[in-house]
């Protein structure tokens, strides 16, 4: 990690990283669509309905752990003071925010077979759309903070207060009556799926995960490019102001 505080460093490291996380990625995504929708059969309950989970349980994994990865950075900023800290936390905003509107939208869409409703103020479904609603606030604070530093203080500061939310989306279908249908794959006592169903949905998962990675990735490179540029613009004003005195 402290080898990695050099911007230079990491960048050389994305481009090294790239090309092996894209092919790693069509794999996964490839073989976890192929399960999905030609390997698993139906649910006796649910039927095909059923494969919307292979979208949206990954999707609101990451919707979670992304935000989880903005609060360490988070903790970064604050009190190691590591140099990319903050743009990883910038960089992943986006990201999660991406992942948490697929996984309220196809939520929805599953809702309505299910329930005969898109969206009821559901603990599960209120605390995710509190999560989306976070991150947005993240990504205007940051837009609203002209100066990198003050913002990403700003920024780390709601980001903790935020991760609140986290366990209280995880344990609110123990927490309280919910119509959102317990955990059923991260349990103390293991899954309560079909392992036909849950072969797809992990290699689906790891699909997803490996795709922030790249996004993650890929978006601090380019913020790291983004501000040695402004540095730059502020130089040459600097320069132009002393040499116009």
């Amino acid at each position: 990690m402290i080898s990695l505080a050099n911007p230079t460093r990491f960048l050389n490291l994305v481009g090294a990283v790239v090309p092996w996380l894209a092919a790693l990625i069509v794999i996964l995504l490839g073989t976890g669509l192929y399960l999905a929708f030609f390997v698993s059969p139906p649910d006796y309950q649910q039927g095909e309905t059923v494969r919307i989970m292979y979208v949206h349980v990954p999707a609101a994994w990451l919707a979670m752990g992304c935000f989880l990865v903005i609060a360490i950075a988070a903790l970064g900023t604050l009190i190691w003071r590591h140099p990319l800290a903050d743009v990883a936390a910038k960089a992943a905003a986006p990201i999660g925010a991406c992942f948490t509107f697929v996984a309220l939208v196809t939520g929805s869409l599953w809702g309505k077979p299910m329930w005969g409703t898109y969206w009821v103020w559901d603990a599960r479904l209120t605390s995710m759309l509190v999560l989306f609603l976070l991150y947005l606030g993240l990504i205007a604070l940051w837009q609203a903070i002209e100066e990198p530093g003050r913002a990403g203080r700003a920024a780390a500061i709601l980001a903790l207060v935020g991760a609140i939310n986290i366990p209280i989306i995880k344990f609110s279908v123990n927490w309280w009556n919910t119509l959102h249908q317990p955990a059923s794959v991260l349990r103390v006592d293991g899954p309560s799926i079909d392992p036909a169903l849950l072969t797809p949905l992990f290699v689906m998962g790891a699909a997803f995960a490996a795709l922030f990675v790249l996004l993650h990735l890929l978006a601090m490179r380019t913020e790291i490019l983004r501000r040695r540029v402004r540095a730059l613009q502020q130089t040459q004003v600097e320069h132009a102001v002393l040499a116009g005195a």
